[in-house]
């Protein structure tokens, strides 16, 4: 099995932490979206990863250490790494084609923009398996039509009358992903494009044209980091699903807390010094920060940053940030100053 990771895109949604920082590597519960997508991913397929693809972007925003990092990754995980670049922001077809070596054999597609909770066996006699989670609103997303054998015929995007109520997330499993990168390659020699870009979609219609069987993979928990406010919740979510597992160590043995209550479930980092300090619950806080005279709640704090005289609640805080002011939901990027 191998696990394909689109992961070109800037973050626009995410500013100001994506600015400096690719979305995908911005830490929630102490571990970068990315980091848990896979690990997930994994835990949920049970089965040997032989290999993981990364597809990045410009090599000046995507660097060595992001590199770096996702190889490490894919090797604790037993697995191959392979880095490709998407030099073009062309879609999501366009995006798993720059992987084209690896396109090979059984293989999940994840777009690392979201986390899941899930257990479920793959159905063998599925060609294609599209994860999807029942939602509310099915007018607000990409849903999928079923027939009377619970198979996928169709893909609908943001249906105005009911079609089902199943949403798409953009994690899918190919039973032979060169099958998907057949179609996708007409698709490009076709100069096939929807809103500018190469879709995977339109090879995935393509696949099902031919009779493909496509079912559907149901999370119990699919949740977004597209802007500050549901990667707060996110964090949220996954403190607790990370608390009740008991498989994490949650607060790093080295922090320091001088007269500070600390109120679970929370993520705290290595060197950390809580002085007068209130934490939790539902927050994060990276390697080496300081809270001082604070109360910090359902909050995502990064790394050496200091906060000072705060009440905080639903504030999402950057990388080497000084903060010291009355302000309580705030959304500050990385190496600023408040003071």
């Amino acid at each position: 099995m191998k696990i394909i990771v689109p992961m070109a895109g800037r973050g626009s949604r995410l500013r100001p932490h994506s600015l400096t920082v690719p979305k995908p590597l911005i830490p929630v519960a102490g571990q970068p979206i990315v980091h848990r997508l896979v690990k997930d991913i994994v835990k949920v397929l049970k089965q040997p990863i032989e290999e993981i693809a990364f597809v990045l972007g410009d090599p000046a925003w995507f660097g060595d250490d992001v590199v770096e990092s996702l190889k490490n990754l894919a090797t604790s995980l037993g697995a191959k790494p392979s880095i490709y670049r998407q030099d073009q922001p062309l879609g999501t077809g366009h995006a798993i084609m720059c992987a084209e070596p690896s396109l090979s054999g059984p293989a999940v597609i994840a777009y690392a923009d979201t986390l899941i909770r899930a257990k479920f066996d793959l159905d063998p006699e599925a060609d294609s398996v599209i994860w999807t989670k029942r939602v509310a609103n099915p007018e607000a997303y990409g849903v999928v039509k079923l027939n009377d054998n619970q198979e996928i015929v169709e893909l609908v995007e943001k249906p105005e009358s009911f079609v089902s109520d199943q949403a798409v997330i953009g994690i899918y499993y190919f039973k032979d992903v060169s099958v998907l990168k057949g179609k996708l390659q007409e698709i490009l020699d076709e100069n096939i494009m929807n809103g500018g870009e190469y879709q995977i979609n339109d090879g995935i219609k393509r696949m099902m044209a031919e009779g493909r069987i496509f079912k559907t993979g149901t999370v119990d928990e699919w949740m977004d980091c597209g802007n500050k406010s549901v990667t707060l919740d996110t964090n949220t979510k996954m403190l607790g699903f990370l608390k009740a597992d008991g498989e994490e160590q949650l607060i790093a043995n080295s922090v320091k807390s001088n007269n500070s209550t600390i109120i679970e479930p929370c993520c705290i980092g290595e060197n950390v010094v809580l002085n007068n300090a209130t934490v939790g619950p539902n927050v994060s806080i990276g390697n080496n920060c300081t809270i001082d005279n604070s109360t910090v709640k359902n909050s995502l704090i990064q790394t050496h940053t200091t906060i000072k005289n705060a009440n905080l609640d639903n504030a999402m805080i950057g990388n080497h940030v000084s903060y010291d002011g009355k302000f309580t939901s705030i959304s500050i990027g990385d190496y600023s100053i408040l003071e």
